[in-house]
Order: structure tokens, then C-alpha cells, then sequence
């Protein structure tokens, strides 16, 4: 299909992806609608796509190695033992070294380098948020589609694609009726530069760079692993604390949580003390001063929630990454998601005679795929943090037949293959 003009509101990983997908399949006309007035770099957490989704991915023309990414090998899985030898032990009591080749990013670097990628005819607008979004009727209505932005008032397009996000104005237009909801436990996050390492007893040779740490303990885990820095002289420690809520973040009246949470910079000190106590009362000793070393101003709250939506499309409208489906952090499928997404609308894009036969092709394929992602990552939740075995009593080979145990029956972890063929679960898979 040549021709055409899209809008795609959200200018973050996902609308860098469709933009660049829509301008190579050929569209006339790509506009992207950032609602943030600058650079979005700042957001410095971490995320991780194994190895075989990113060679898919690259082999796609949607990454290439010119984006900056450390290498990781293997996940350590660890615990706190309350008695026996082990208590006293820095790194804590061994559970399982599992081989998983994954490739570990910062978002700000992933999203610079997506950004730089994406075709100079593409024009990005800042600053813009999008407050409306219209089309969602029959596609082969000869009305197009339309965004409404307080700066620029209504203007018509062919498809405008929802890469907004969770907080997603063009999902409330496709999906009027799908939240996201509430998993019932929190992710603490943080981020520092790997050279405070040293201050900690044994500093960071305790922990080899290629290791991704799992620390397992009753009610939650803490995932810490290395991500590039914003410049290539430096290397970030990234971590995930998974935590039941504390009850300052839950309003009296309801069980739930607002999926914005609470920024980086924004938390109070206090709430911070209680993260810090935590820390100390769960974890090993070096993984506990690992995630006290992180300054205040680099520490948020993020309430874990899931999405999924009955369809992505509707008339001239489409959903991409998490506007579409919100899944758990567990399965590090995120970004791969995201992308894969964009894969699949430009092999559409490029395959179709009109918006009238692309629609139904890509919701078909990616909509599936969503959905699949989003009930793994909640199985995923309840055999890492709700109902969790007791780490005290398993032993590597019942880490292992856990693993599978959690694996069974899907694509595996990190994400289905691009070519839609589920990989056969296995202890080492990713």
C-alpha cells in the first residue's frame, strides 16, 4: 500500500517503532504526537530482550547493534537464608544458575536510538497532547479518521495509531470499557551509576557483569541487573524491588492502585525509609546495600497492573505496545512487544491494498499475541511474588521443574518468536 497519512499519538518506544514502520511501508504522510514538551532520555530504567527476539528484531530492521545494550548470560536466583550457614552469607544462599543470554537496555538510550532511526519526512510534534481521537466506526466509511489537540484543533487522517500508553486516548475511543487492572503488589525501581559499587564490601567484583540476580523472598523478589548509561563511559546498576503496597499508596476506600505512581524524585522521604527498612530485613547483606546505594532522586514506585483489550482495532484506529496489552514486568517481553508490534503493522501495511484490509490483518496476529503475553505474566506473578513456594526448601532441581512448571503450555520467556511459532518451554529457555 503506497500513500496515505497516519498519526500516531505517543512518541515513546512504540511510537518511534509505528512511526518508522508507517514511513517505510510507504505512507505519504507520519505525524507523531508527543504529549512530553522535550527528550523523553530521562526515563532510566531498564528493561532486557533475549537474545532470540532481538535477532529476530534485527533481522527485521527494527534494531541493529548501533544501539548500545550490555550483554547478560546468566540469572542467578538467591535467597535469604533465616538460619543455617548461609545467613550470614553476603550474596545470600545459591538456588539456581540459569543460563539466559538477554541483552539488557536503558530505556532513554533505546528510545535515542529508535528516534535517531526514524525517517527524516517523519514529523514529530512535542509538547502536543492529543485530548481526542474519532474514526472508530466503519473503515470503509469515506470519513477518515481524526485527533483533537488543544494547539492544532481537529485534524483528519487516514489511521491514527494509539501508542500512548496505558493512559491511552485512542484506546478509550477502540476499547471504551478496558482498564488497566490492579495485579495487587508494587515494583520499587532505581538506578545508579555501577561505580558506587565500590563503596560495598567486596565491591563490584562480587558481581560479575553478566549476571542477572534474582533475590527471592516470601511476598516478592528484587531482579538487579546492569543497563548501558546515557554516555558510553558508563554502565547504570538497574533494579526491580516486586513488594506487597505499603498501605500509604492505596486510598482508604479501595483496594487499588493509580497505575501512574509515583515519579522518580517525587517520593517521600519517610515512604523511602520504608523501602530501606525493607531491604535490610529481606534481602542479603550486598543486595541490600546494592539497592540502599541508590540516591533518592533515582528511586520510583510503580503499581504492577495488566491490560488486555477484546480488539486493537476499530474503524481507522489502531493500538500498539502497552495502549494495546500491559503486561508484567516478570516476563521481560515489554519492549520486544512493542517492536514486534511495528513489525507486524509494516508487513501489513506492505502486503494490503487499503487501510480496509490491514486492520484486520494485524488485530488477527498481534491481538493473539497480547493476549497470551498478558496471562503469562500473571502466571508469572503469582509463581515469583502472590504464591510463591517456599525458597527455604527448594533445591536446584526444583528450581527447575518450577521453572518449566510456569513455562508450560506457553511461547516461553521473553516473548513469542516473531514468526508466531511458540518455542518449546525448557528449563534454560531464554
Amino acid at each position: 500500500m503506497r500513500g496515505g497519512s497516519v498519526a500516531v499519538v505517543g512518541g515513546s518506544i512504540a511510537g518511534c517503532a509505528f512511526a518508522r514502520a508507517a514511513a517505510r511501508g510507504g505512507a505519504e504522510r507520519v505525524t507523531v504526537l508527543e504529549r512530553s514538551p522535550g527528550r523523553l532520555e530521562d526515563r532510566g530504567v531498564g528493561l532486557c530482550i533475549v537474545v532470540d527476539r532481538y535477532a529476530e528484531l534485527v533481522r527485521a530492521g527494527h534494531l541493529d547493534d548501533g544501539i548500545r545494550h550490555h550483554p547478560l548470560t546468566t540469572r542467578h536466583w538467591v535467597a535469604l537464608e533465616p538460619d543455617g550457614p548461609s545467613r550470614g552469607a553476603p550474596r545470600g544462599r545459591a538456588l539456581w544458575v540459569q543460563p539466559m543470554r538477554m541483552h539488557s537496555f536503558h530505556w532513554g538510550v533505546l528510545w535515542q536510538g529508535l528516534r535517531e532511526r526514524t525517517p527524516e519526512r517523519v514529523e514529530f510534534r512535542t509538547g502536543t497532547s492529543v485530548t481526542a481521537v474519532g474514526g472508530g466506526g466503519s473503515v470503509a466509511s469515506p470519513e477518515p479518521a481524526w485527533v483533537e489537540t488543544a494547539a492544532d484543533g481537529r485534524e483528519p487522517y487516514d489511521l491514527v495509531v494509539g501508542a500512548d500508553g496505558h493512559r491511552s486516548v485512542v484506546r478509550a475511543a477502540v476499547c471504551p470499557d478496558a482498564r488497566p487492572e490492579y495485579a495487587g503488589y508494587v515494583a520499587w525501581r532505581g538506578s545508579f551509576d555501577a561505580r558506587l559499587l565500590d563503596r560495598l564490601p567486596g565491591g563490584a567484583a562480587r558481581w560479575p557483569e553478566d549476571e542477572v540476580i534474582t533475590v527471592c523472598y516470601p511476598g516478592g523478589q528484587v531482579v538487579l541487573y546492569r543497563i548501558p548509561g546515557l554516555t558510553p563511559d558508563r554502565t547504570l546498576v538497574n533494579w526491580v524491588f516486586y513488594a506487597a503496597a505499603p498501605d500509604w499508596l492505596l486510598p482508604a476506600d479501595s483496594g487499588s492502585a493509580d497505575p501512574n505512581g509515583i515519579p522518580a524524585g517525587s517520593l517521600d522521604p519517610a515512604h523511602l525509609d520504608d523501602l530501606a527498612e525493607l531491604a535490610e530485613r529481606m534481602l542479603p547483606p550486598y543486595w541490600a546495600g546494592v539497592v540502599n546505594l541508590t540516591p533518592v532522586e533515582r528511586i520510583l514506585l510503580q503499581p504492577i497492573h495488566d491490560l488486555e483489550t477484546p480488539r486493537r482495532t476499530a474503524g481507522r484506529l489502531l493500538l500498539a505496545g502497552d495502549a494495546a496489552t500491559l503486561v508484567r514486568p516478570h516476563n521481560t517481553s515489554g519492549a520486544a512487544k512493542a517492536l514486534q508490534d511495528a513489525c507486524a503493522f509494516e508487513e501489513a501495511w506492505r502486503a494490503a491494498a487499503g487501510i480496509d484490509e490491514l486492520l484486520p490483518v494485524y488485530d488477527r496476529e498481534r491481538g493473539a499475541v497480547g493476549r497470551a503475553l498478558v496471562e503469562l505474566g500473571r502466571r508469572l506473578g503469582r509463581a515469583q511474588v502472590t504464591r510463591a513456594p517456599d525458597w527455604t526448601a527448594i533445591d536446584e532441581a526444583g528450581m527447575a521443574e518450577w521453572w518449566r512448571d510456569q513455562l508450560a503450555g506457553t511461547g516461553g520467556f521473553g516473548g513469542l518468536a516473531l514468526d508466531r511459532t511458540p518455542n518449546p518451554p525448557s528449563p534454560h529457555d531464554g
